[in-house]
């Protein structure tokens, strides 16, 4: 194996595994605001027990009043018929969902339908917690950042050779270097930042040098 690339491949593998916690937490809730998401899941089956209690887990603290509120108030209204019910469900989905999402720094925009196309990462990253089984997951992710980190690795490698031929080959220098480093920050970012909705880069930054 080239040393350049085993050592790559070797990054990558210590990144996932920083990163697996990260990618879990961020997988758990990427699907939260779709009908057939663990959310709405387990909102379905609170109702029907008609015990709170599993959902809470979905929220801030302080917005506990604000569920039990709604959840007892969701429960009188589904009495009242079968039109009532699911009225009155559809109101508790998008209240719970609404105050997850805001609890996490993440805007609501309406629940999705069920049966989205989700992606690898979330699709994977559900099947292993499942099956609790990882090494797909890992396998995955490791082939998509060795590859990506080569791509572009040699790509402004190759456009740094000619960079000083012209200024239309410079600026495609420029733009493949900031690209690859780019790339490589997020990786880093990702890796070593808590998992959060849509964390401004800089602000990712600051808690990585806070913490260094």
């Amino acid at each position: 194996m080239n040393v350049r690339i085993g050592f790559i491949s070797i990054l990558a593998i210590a990144c996932v595994g920083t990163a697996f916690g990260l990618f879990l937490s961020e997988a758990a809730f990427a699907h939260c605001d779709t009908l057939d998401g663990p959310v709405v899941a387990e909102a379905k089956a609170a109702l029907e027990q008609k015990d709170v209690t599993p959902v809470l887990k979905w929220v801030k603290p302080e917005h506990e009043a604000e569920i039990r509120d709604a959840f007892e108030k969701t429960l009188v209204v589904r009495t009242k018929g079968p039109e009532a019910k699911q009225l009155a469900d559809m109101y508790f989905f998008e209240t719970l969902v609404r105050i997850h999402r805001a609890g996490e720094g993440a805007p609501y925009t309406g629940l999705k339908p069920a049966g989205l196309n989700l992606g690898p990462a979330v699709v994977g990253a559900d099947k292993a917690l499942e099956t609790g089984e990882i090494d797909s997951v890992v396998v995955m992710l490791t082939n998509e950042v060795v590859t990506g980190i080569q791509v572009r690795f040699h790509k402004a490698l190759e456009k740094k050779k000619t960079a000083s031929e012209s200024v239309k080959a410079g600026r495609e220098f420029v733009a493949a270097y900031v690209e690859f480093v780019h790339y490589v920050e997020r990786l880093h970012l990702d890796a070593t930042t808590s998992a959060v909705h849509h964390e401004p880069a800089g602000e990712a930054a600051k808690e990585v040098a806070h913490e260094h």
